[in-house]
Protein backbone atom coordinates (compact mmCIF):
# COMPACT_ATOMS: atom_id res chain seq x y z
CA UNK A 1 0.00 0.00 0.00
CA UNK A 2 1.32 3.42 -1.01
CA UNK A 3 1.40 5.84 1.96
CA UNK A 4 2.74 9.36 1.59
CA UNK A 5 2.22 10.25 5.27
CA UNK A 6 1.77 8.58 8.66
CA UNK A 7 -1.48 8.46 10.61
CA UNK A 8 -1.81 11.74 12.53
CA UNK A 9 -3.95 11.85 15.65
CA UNK A 10 -5.18 14.08 18.44
CA UNK A 11 -7.94 12.99 20.80
CA UNK A 12 -10.91 11.61 18.86
CA UNK A 13 -9.63 12.91 15.52
CA UNK A 14 -7.27 11.14 13.13
CA UNK A 15 -6.15 11.91 9.60
CA UNK A 16 -4.50 9.29 7.43
CA UNK A 17 -3.79 8.75 3.73
CA UNK A 18 -7.00 7.93 1.90
CA UNK A 19 -7.19 4.40 0.44
CA UNK A 20 -9.26 2.56 -2.15
CA UNK A 21 -11.13 0.73 0.57
CA UNK A 22 -12.56 4.11 1.69
CA UNK A 23 -14.67 4.29 -1.50
CA UNK A 24 -17.89 3.00 0.04
CA UNK A 25 -17.68 5.31 3.07
CA UNK A 26 -16.74 8.28 0.88
CA UNK A 27 -19.70 7.71 -1.42
CA UNK A 28 -22.06 7.27 1.52
CA UNK A 29 -21.00 10.55 3.12
CA UNK A 30 -21.07 12.54 -0.12
CA UNK A 31 -24.57 11.30 -0.91
CA UNK A 32 -25.84 11.68 2.64
CA UNK A 33 -24.55 15.25 3.01
CA UNK A 34 -25.67 16.72 -0.33
CA UNK A 35 -27.47 19.76 1.09
CA UNK A 36 -24.62 20.40 3.50
CA UNK A 37 -21.78 20.18 0.96
CA UNK A 38 -23.11 21.07 -2.50
CA UNK A 39 -23.07 24.85 -2.08
CA UNK A 40 -19.31 24.74 -1.40
CA UNK A 41 -18.20 22.19 -4.02
CA UNK A 42 -16.24 23.19 -7.12
CA UNK A 43 -17.58 22.04 -10.49
CA UNK A 44 -16.73 22.45 -14.15
CA UNK A 45 -18.33 25.51 -15.80
CA UNK A 46 -21.33 24.53 -17.90
CA UNK A 47 -22.12 21.45 -15.82
CA UNK A 48 -24.70 20.77 -13.15
CA UNK A 49 -23.83 19.53 -9.64
CA UNK A 50 -23.37 15.75 -9.66
CA UNK A 51 -26.16 13.49 -8.50
CA UNK A 52 -23.94 10.42 -8.23
CA UNK A 53 -20.27 9.85 -7.46
CA UNK A 54 -17.55 7.58 -8.75
CA UNK A 55 -15.84 7.28 -5.39
CA UNK A 56 -13.32 4.71 -6.60
CA UNK A 57 -12.38 6.91 -9.55
CA UNK A 58 -12.07 9.92 -7.27
CA UNK A 59 -9.75 8.10 -4.87
CA UNK A 60 -7.76 6.64 -7.75
CA UNK A 61 -7.15 10.16 -9.08
CA UNK A 62 -6.16 11.44 -5.64
CA UNK A 63 -3.66 8.62 -5.20
CA UNK A 64 -2.19 9.25 -8.63
CA UNK A 65 -1.59 12.84 -7.58
CA UNK A 66 0.05 11.66 -4.36
CA UNK A 67 2.38 9.36 -6.28
CA UNK A 68 3.26 12.22 -8.62
CA UNK A 69 4.03 14.48 -5.66
CA UNK A 70 1.31 17.01 -6.48
CA UNK A 71 -1.14 16.12 -3.71
CA UNK A 72 -1.59 14.79 -0.19
CA UNK A 73 -5.13 13.33 0.11
CA UNK A 74 -6.28 12.40 3.61
CA UNK A 75 -9.31 10.73 5.17
CA UNK A 76 -10.60 12.28 8.39
CA UNK A 77 -11.79 9.92 11.10
CA UNK A 78 -13.64 10.55 14.37
CA UNK A 79 -13.48 7.69 16.85
CA UNK A 80 -12.43 5.45 13.95
CA UNK A 81 -15.41 6.44 11.77
CA UNK A 82 -14.93 8.01 8.32
CA UNK A 83 -15.97 11.65 8.83
CA UNK A 84 -14.70 13.62 5.84
CA UNK A 85 -11.73 14.45 3.73
CA UNK A 86 -8.81 16.86 3.60
CA UNK A 87 -6.55 17.45 0.60
CA UNK A 88 -3.36 19.38 0.05
CA UNK A 89 -3.51 19.86 -3.72
CA UNK A 90 -1.73 21.73 -6.47
CA UNK A 91 1.62 21.15 -4.81
CA UNK A 92 4.48 22.88 -6.58
CA UNK A 93 8.06 21.98 -5.70
CA UNK A 94 11.23 23.69 -6.94
CA UNK A 95 11.46 27.29 -5.79
CA UNK A 96 7.85 27.36 -4.47
CA UNK A 97 7.35 24.26 -2.29
CA UNK A 98 3.73 25.07 -1.53
CA UNK A 99 0.22 23.69 -1.85
CA UNK A 100 -3.44 24.55 -1.28
CA UNK A 101 -5.39 22.94 1.54
CA UNK A 102 -9.11 22.15 1.39
CA UNK A 103 -11.44 20.12 3.60
CA UNK A 104 -14.97 18.94 4.32
CA UNK A 105 -16.63 16.98 7.13
CA UNK A 106 -20.05 15.37 7.42
CA UNK A 107 -22.69 17.61 8.96
CA UNK A 108 -23.08 15.45 12.08
CA UNK A 109 -19.51 16.31 13.09
CA UNK A 110 -19.90 20.08 12.69
CA UNK A 111 -19.12 22.10 15.81
CA UNK A 112 -17.00 19.35 17.39
CA UNK A 113 -13.60 20.92 16.53
CA UNK A 114 -12.96 18.14 14.01
CA UNK A 115 -12.05 20.40 11.09
CA UNK A 116 -9.62 22.71 12.92
CA UNK A 117 -7.95 19.71 14.56
CA UNK A 118 -7.51 17.89 11.23
CA UNK A 119 -6.34 21.08 9.52
CA UNK A 120 -3.78 21.76 12.23
CA UNK A 121 -2.49 18.18 12.15
CA UNK A 122 -1.99 18.21 8.38
CA UNK A 123 -0.54 21.73 8.29
CA UNK A 124 2.03 20.77 10.92
CA UNK A 125 2.94 17.64 8.97
CA UNK A 126 3.08 19.40 5.60
CA UNK A 127 5.37 22.16 6.88
CA UNK A 128 7.76 19.72 8.56
CA UNK A 129 8.08 16.12 7.39
CA UNK A 130 6.02 16.90 4.28
CA UNK A 131 8.79 19.30 3.21
CA UNK A 132 6.48 22.12 2.15
CA UNK A 133 7.33 25.74 2.85
CA UNK A 134 3.84 27.24 2.44
CA UNK A 135 0.21 26.15 2.91
CA UNK A 136 -2.61 28.22 1.43
CA UNK A 137 -6.34 28.05 2.15
CA UNK A 138 -8.92 29.89 0.03
CA UNK A 139 -12.49 30.25 1.34
CA UNK A 140 -15.70 31.79 0.05
CA UNK A 141 -16.65 34.83 2.17
CA UNK A 142 -20.11 33.29 2.72
CA UNK A 143 -18.60 30.24 4.46
CA UNK A 144 -18.39 31.45 8.04
CA UNK A 145 -17.66 27.99 9.45
CA UNK A 146 -14.56 27.59 7.28
CA UNK A 147 -13.45 31.14 8.00
CA UNK A 148 -13.56 30.38 11.71
CA UNK A 149 -11.22 27.42 11.15
CA UNK A 150 -8.39 29.48 9.66
CA UNK A 151 -9.01 32.40 12.01
CA UNK A 152 -8.77 30.26 15.16
CA UNK A 153 -5.64 28.48 13.86
CA UNK A 154 -3.81 31.72 13.13
CA UNK A 155 -3.58 31.58 9.35
CA UNK A 156 -2.47 34.92 7.98
CA UNK A 157 -4.97 36.72 5.73
CA UNK A 158 -3.39 37.50 2.36
CA UNK A 159 -6.20 39.04 0.34
CA UNK A 160 -9.19 38.78 -1.93
CA UNK A 161 -9.40 36.80 -5.19
CA UNK A 162 -12.29 37.88 -7.37
CA UNK A 163 -14.34 35.17 -9.15
CA UNK A 164 -11.62 32.66 -8.36
CA UNK A 165 -13.29 29.21 -8.52
CA UNK A 166 -16.47 27.96 -10.22
CA UNK A 167 -18.79 26.78 -7.44
CA UNK A 168 -22.54 26.24 -7.25
CA UNK A 169 -23.29 27.65 -10.69
CA UNK A 170 -21.02 30.69 -10.86
CA UNK A 171 -17.47 31.99 -10.45
CA UNK A 172 -17.11 32.75 -6.75
CA UNK A 173 -14.98 35.26 -4.85
CA UNK A 174 -12.57 33.87 -2.25
CA UNK A 175 -10.62 35.12 0.75
CA UNK A 176 -7.12 33.67 0.88
CA UNK A 177 -4.96 32.75 3.87
CA UNK A 178 -1.54 31.17 4.29
CA UNK A 179 1.15 30.03 6.66
CA UNK A 180 4.84 29.62 5.91
CA UNK A 181 7.26 27.56 7.93
CA UNK A 182 9.29 30.49 9.30
CA UNK A 183 6.35 32.23 10.97
CA UNK A 184 5.61 29.28 13.27
CA UNK A 185 7.53 29.30 16.53
CA UNK A 186 5.57 26.21 17.59
CA UNK A 187 3.26 23.70 15.88
CA UNK A 188 -0.12 25.01 14.73
CA UNK A 189 -2.03 22.47 16.83
CA UNK A 190 -0.05 23.19 19.99
CA UNK A 191 -0.37 26.96 19.56
CA UNK A 192 -4.16 26.70 19.16
CA UNK A 193 -4.72 24.27 22.03
CA UNK A 194 -2.58 26.38 24.37
CA UNK A 195 -4.48 29.57 23.54
CA UNK A 196 -1.53 31.37 21.97
CA UNK A 197 -3.12 32.29 18.62
CA UNK A 198 -3.46 36.09 18.32
CA UNK A 199 -7.06 37.29 18.11
CA UNK A 200 -8.14 37.66 14.49
CA UNK A 201 -9.39 41.09 13.37
CA UNK A 202 -12.10 40.68 10.73
CA UNK A 203 -11.79 44.33 9.74
CA UNK A 204 -9.03 43.24 7.35
CA UNK A 205 -11.65 41.73 5.00
CA UNK A 206 -12.42 43.93 2.00
CA UNK A 207 -16.02 42.76 1.63
CA UNK A 208 -18.92 41.59 3.80
CA UNK A 209 -18.72 38.02 5.03
CA UNK A 210 -21.58 35.62 5.56
CA UNK A 211 -23.67 37.14 2.75
CA UNK A 212 -24.73 34.71 0.02
CA UNK A 213 -23.85 35.72 -3.53
CA UNK A 214 -26.69 35.31 -6.04
CA UNK A 215 -26.62 32.28 -8.34
CA UNK A 216 -27.74 32.93 -11.94
CA UNK A 217 -30.41 30.76 -13.48
CA UNK A 218 -29.10 27.83 -15.55
CA UNK A 219 -32.41 27.29 -17.37
CA UNK A 220 -31.68 28.36 -20.94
Amino acid sequence: MFDFAPRLTHGRVAVRPIRMRDARALERELNGNREWLQQWEAQLPGTRPPTSFDAKGTIRGLLEGARAGTGMPFAIEVDGEFAGQLNVSGITWGAVQGGMLGYWVAERFAGEQVTPTATALVTDYALSDGRLHRIEVCIRPENLASLRVVEKLGFRYEGFRKRFIFIDGDWRDHLCFALVREELAEPVLQRWLNGRVPEFDRRVYQLPIGTQQPTPSTDN
